[in-house]
């Protein structure tokens, strides 16, 4: 079998005949991406992380995908302030699992590509193939001053295309090699072992701008994305179908993943009074820190406080998803629809509310052909 189809076969598709992936968001965060107080949110520590993942990997959810979080929002609850470093997170838990595909979501611009390409290498043998690689080039200059890291925002997709040629090469080449680029300039390079079973790990992007989504065609083997103001319209319906034609060159599918806000209750009643309890106990403190540090990072935010609050509250992460199980599956349906491959789940608490999920939306997913 060639690299190209075991790639195919093995990795991008994460190993399963699911027409919808499904995946968790942010276990490796406190709080994962809701700014709220209320005592069932997500702490995050590393025994609660190890059952959420065996729980997921048995029931045939396809992927965790992590947070890369140096520094929380502060606030009462400080969201992300506890948080487990992606590549070491993935590797334990690549270890205490069997089927599911760990992600490590991973800022090109803080890490020396010679000692990423060594370290996911050695985290992809742990997992025998099931590791994935979400790359992402930064926002948050509060991070960035703590690397003490000043590449300027508009380098830092230019440097990452050479940071993923140069970990590529180094994954391929069985020579030494120099590497001259504009940005890195690398002597003598070398690195044994090739990734596992002679494939490589799938490599993703999270980039919402033209520049980033470009890069994430180029370089990358998926993309992740959200939609505008976290609706489906038929723009962003559009959107996918150009990309994936933009991507066709590559001779193999493309997948598109997206995130969700989901919150799931036997009734509509109980959902909705449920994420209006979450709001009622919002981290106003915490969320005006991260709109600041957004709008320090260029994102456009509306004039009005609690418009940009609100605007946080009900669709950071992705699109909002409050309802009963057949409303959930349905909307679900209508993702895939649109042309997405994979669903991340962003929960209040994964422990508490994955059980749930697998036991009423996944059977309806199955039955409507989402899922195997």
């Amino acid at each position: 079998m060639t690299e190209s189809q075991d790639f195919k076969d093995r990795r991008l598709t994460l190993g399963t005949p699911n027409r919808l992936k499904i995946g968790l968001f942010g276990a490796n965060a406190s709080g994962g991406t809701f700014f709220t107080m209320v005592p069932e949110r997500w702490e995050a520590d590393w025994a609660e992380n190890v059952r959420v993942a065996q729980m997921a990997d048995e029931a045939g959810v396809d992927f965790l995908l992590p947070l890369a979080r140096w520094k929380g929002y502060g606030g009462h609850s400080d969201p992300g302030g506890f948080s487990h470093e992606t590549i070491a997170w993935a590797s334990g838990l690549l270890a205490k699992t069997q089927r599911i595909h760990v992600f490590a979501t991973v800022h090109a611009p803080l890490v020396n590509p010679v000692f990423a390409a060594k370290q996911f290498v050695t985290v992809d043998h742990i997992g025998e193939g099931r590791l994935g690689i979400n790359i992402v080039v930064g926002w948050n200059e509060d991070e960035f001053r703590m690397f003490g890291v000043d590449t300027p925002p508009e380098a830092r997709y230019p440097y990452t295309r050479e940071w993923v040629d140069c970990i590529r090469r180094l994954w391929a080449s069985e020579t030494e090699f120099d590497y001259d680029g504009d940005f890195l300039k690398l002597r003598g390079l070398k690195g044994r072992p090739a990734p596992y079973g002679g494939s490589r790990p799938i490599l993703l992007n999270a980039g919402m701008s033209q520049i980033g989504q470009s890069f994430a065609i180029d370089c990358c083997d998926g993309l992740f994305t959200t939609p505008p103001k976290a609706e489906f319209s038929d723009a962003f319906t559009q959107n996918i179908a150009e990309v994936k034609r933009r991507a066709a060159s590559k001779g193999v599918a493309y997948p598109v993943y997206t995130y969700a806000i989901v919150i799931c209750r036997p009734t509509k009643g109980e959902a909705e009074d449920f994420h209006q309890y979450c709001l009622d106990n919002a981290d106003l403190p915490a969320v005006d820190k991260m709109l600041a540090t957004r709008e320090q990072a260029g994102v456009e935010l509306p004039q009005d406080l609690q418009e940009r609050r609100m605007s946080l509250l009900k669709s950071f992460g992705g699109v909002r998803l409050i309802g009963d199980p057949d409303y959930i599956a349905g909307e679900f349906a209508r993702i895939a629809a649109a042309g997405i491959d994979g669903v991340a789940l962003i929960l209040v608490n994964q422990a508490r509310e994955l059980p749930f999920f697998l036991a009423e939306v996944e059977p309806r997913l199955r039955r409507m052909g989402l899922r195997g």
